[in-house]
């Protein structure tokens, strides 16, 4: 009897045929409610996802390409930097130590101005550059946003300088002449981005990390100890040599801009390329684990 009640009994349909039965693939299906979470939870992970900073040398470089194509406009009306803050730190202790004098001078000169224009200007640019500490100083948004507004300042800067109608260069043995208000403001605009790409570049701790001075890079392209292995690419050297090429060349081009189309034209044209490297951050590729090999290993340890 218990033989009998086993040929009796049914048994359920495959497993494989209900899976089937099931498919996705059919037509006129209604889409899974969770799809559209998915795809936002894909692009907010492309977007925070960290950059490789070591495959960045492209947009890296085009910063120091807008240090020298910003640097040649405000020099070329006004003797100063936008991006160096060297020189208008010491040119403020000078104008603090006149007040000194046996017949203090009490002129609060043009080139006093400017250059405490363009202090204060870059260091609320590079605290502007903070806020990528609370999104992600590498991530892809803050790298491509941070450019941005970038852009947003030296567009400032543009409509600064087009409304003063200042002249674009200084006139042989003249003086500076962005002496409007409206001319400080953009002077002031264009320091700020300079500041803020700065920051930018500075936390990434790449070999472009100072792309807003020399100095500092020319000391230690002198200092370097590979310097003369001309046969090996050795990426401390090379990338220096970069940056100072590149500063050469913006100094270079944003000259002749001025000569052929004036610095309002120019700094435009400097928002444009301020756009375009924005977008490029978004191409860099994400942050990969590195394995040092033997002489990174040996140099890492020194």
């Amino acid at each position: 009897m218990a033989f009998v009640a086993e040929e009796n009994l049914v048994l359920p349909p495959p497993v494989v045929e209900r899976r089937r039965s099931q498919s996705p693939l059919r037509l006129g299906r209604p889409k899974s409610p969770g799809a559209d979470d998915a795809t936002v939870v894909t692009v907010n992970s492309f977007f925070f996802e960290e950059i490789d900073e070591h495959r960045a040398v492209g947009p890296l470089g085009a910063y120091c390409f807008m240090t020298g194509f910003l640097n040649a406009v405000c020099f070329s009306a006004i003797f100063a930097w936008c991006a160096s803050q060297t020189g208008n730190t010491i040119q403020l202790s000078v104008a603090l130590g006149r007040l000194l004098d046996d017949e203090p001078d009490l002129v609060y000169r043009i080139a006093d101005r400017l250059a405490l224009i363009s202090l204060l200007s870059f260091l609320l640019g590079g605290f502007i550059g903070r806020l990528g500490d609370r999104v992600g100083y590498s991530t892809r948004i803050w790298m491509a946003c941070g450019t941005f507004i970038q852009a947003l300042l030296t567009m400032a800067a543009t409509i600064a300088i087009w409304k003063s109608k200042v002249p674009s260069y200084v006139p042989f043995g003249n003086g500076p002449v962005w002496t409007t208000p409206l001319a400080f403001l953009g002077y002031g605009f264009m320091s700020a981005s300079m500041g803020l790409q700065g920051v930018m570049a500075k936390r990434l701790n790449t070999q472009f990390s100072t792309s807003v001075v020399l100095t500092s890079i020319w000391v230690e392209l002198i200092s370097e100890p590979k310097l003369f292995h001309l046969r090996r690419w050795v990426a401390e050297r090379d990338h220096k040599l970069l940056t100072i090429g590149l500063m050469l060349l913006g100094g270079f081009t944003g000259r002749c801009m001025i000569d052929e189309v004036g610095s309002v034209i120019t700094l435009a044209m400097a928002t444009g390329l301020r756009l375009l490297i924005s977008g490029w951050w978004l191409l860099m590729p994400k942050k990969i684990e590195r394995k040092f090999d033997g002489d990174e290993d040996e140099q890492f340890g020194k």
